[in-house]
């Protein structure tokens, strides 16, 4: 039997385990993270967020497996929209970790925070993100040719958004 998924807010004891999370090569090659990311960076990022920013984090047996970084839009005409950031733990991959934090940001938006529209970009190759974020409804809606520099090359990522069910 696997060990269940626990989703909660991320707490200031979680700091270095988020910058060890996000110093992975197999994460932070997914993302727009920059190799060997600071414990005082996260501190910052942890203690003083922008606002709103919600964080989330996925523990297995109180490990963290995953995390995830709501961003709701600031601007009033842009208030029902929140864009987010997600990484998971190489040996937590495949085990509903990024479902159940997707599930749980899904539930804050549709029911708690007004949003009507979730955006994200995804890095055109990273084929199980696409899939888990099809898998909840996100559709493309276009691509940024050469968007970010990775590992010494261009790649191109996908647009993609999921409006709320009326």
């Amino acid at each position: 039997m696997s060990a269940q998924v626990v989703v909660r807010h991320a707490e200031a004891r979680d700091t270095e385990a988020l910058r060890q999370l996000n110093a992975l090569p197999e994460v932070y090659h997914d993302t727009l993270q920059i190799p060997h990311p600071s414990f005082e960076m996260w501190q910052a990022r942890m203690s003083q967020p922008p606002a709103g920013r919600r964080q989330l984090v996925a523990c297995i047996d109180d490990v963290v497996a995953g995390h995830l970084a709501l961003t709701v839009e600031q601007n009033p005409r842009r208030s029902h929209v929140a864009t987010f950031g997600m990484s998971v733990h190489p040996a937590h991959r495949n085990r509903g970790v990024a479902s159940a934090l997707m599930a749980e940001m899904v539930n804050l938006c549709d029911n708690w925070l007004r949003i009507e529209r979730i955006e994200l970009t995804v890095f055109a190759d990273n084929a199980p993100a696409l899939a888990v974020y099809r898998k909840f409804g996100f559709a493309l809606e276009g691509t940024g040719k050469q968007f970010a520099l990775r590992n010494g090359e261009y790649v191109d990522a996908y647009y993609m958004a999921r409006m709320k069910a009326r």
